[in-house]
């Protein structure tokens, strides 16, 4: 009796032992089909981001005999080159600033406005202009507003000369004109959710407590949009410090930024021998990025979670 009853427990181990294995494979292959889309993406992730990003931080410490070395980040770092991470940081703040100020003011604007048919042109106008970069861009604001551009000539007929005084296209305060054109639709798609999550309910709470309007944008209002605003800013910056070709089209070089002092490096355009410096200030690119979007998602996710409530 004793045997029988030993046998059966044996038995049904054996046989939930068996449901269990068969349970976390059905799991497992659940698991591979819900997820075997996103395959493709992590490929190319890998392939296009990974591999090229390792091979930076790598070659960031290599010498030109191969071999192991702190010589590059410190030529990086140095007088001749550490402007060009000046420059690239102050042209991506002032652009940033700039842009996270009027997208916000257009934000705001268009979600109080309540009409339908702005916020559907606004927000389709916004996300054509901000994946608007690159040579394109260039050869437009030149034909427009360049030495020669169309409108250039048509205001001079009318007596207004816009290179009278130290505005140039091709300068700096060019360059930040030319960059809020993606900046700013950027700073109003990434600002609008935030601005039309505030609640009229918190509004008339507020008011029914005693509360001013400036009261409630004090306690209220810009505290929950603070987060929003400083993480679009952020992005705004990340994506303005490590645009290239505009700033190499309408420069050329003249002025020092860090991308296009890595493409000339990399390239081999100024001193032979010194792809690898080119390598260390890429570290220097990924460093900011990577700080700047951490910041960002961070931020992002605060505010997502007021958003859901």
């Amino acid at each position: 009796m004793t045997d029988i009853k030993s046998q059966n427990v044996v038995a049904a181990q054996k046989m939930g032992g068996d449901n269990r294995y068969k349970s976390n494979n059905v799991e497992l292959r659940k698991l591979f089909f819900d997820y075997s889309g996103l395959i493709p993406f992590f490929l190319f992730a890998a392939i296009f981001i990974g591999l090229p990003t390792g091979s930076v931080i790598v070659n960031a410490f290599r010498g030109n005999s191969n071999e192991w070395t702190f010589e590059n980040l410190r030529v990086a770092f140095g007088d001749i080159y550490f402007t060009s991470l000046t420059g690239s940081i102050q042209l991506g703040f002032t652009s940033a600033l700039t842009g996270a100020v009027t997208g916000l003011a257009i934000s705001y604007g268009v979600a109080i406005s309540g009409k339908k048919k702005l916020q559907r042109v606004v927000a389709t106008a916004s996300g054509v202009f901000a994946n608007t970069g690159g040579v394109p861009l260039a050869f437009f604001f030149i034909a427009a507003i360049g030495n020669y551009g169309l409108v250039t000539i048509a205001l001079q007929k009318i007596g207004i000369d816009i290179y009278s005084g130290n505005f140039t296209l091709f300068g700096f305060s060019g360059l930040v004109l030319v960059y809020l054109y993606f900046q700013i639709p950027l700073m109003v798609i990434v600002t609008y959710p935030a601005i039309e999550g505030i609640k009229n309910e918190w509004r008339e709470a507020a008011v029914n407590l005693g509360a001013t309007k400036s009261m409630y944008w004090r306690y209220i209002g810009i505290p929950i949009l603070t987060p929003a605003f400083t993480g679009a800013f952020l992005l705004l910056f990340a994506n303005a410090f490590a645009a290239y070709a505009t700033a190499n089209v309408l420069t050329s070089g003249t002025i020092p930024l860090l991308p296009i002092q890595i493409g000339s490096l990399v390239n081999g355009n100024v001193v032979a021998d010194q792809t690898n410096v080119g390598m260390a200030m890429g570290l220097e690119m990924i460093i900011v990025v990577a700080v700047t979007m951490g910041g960002y998602i961070y931020l992002d996710r605060k505010t997502s979670r007021w958003r859901k409530r």
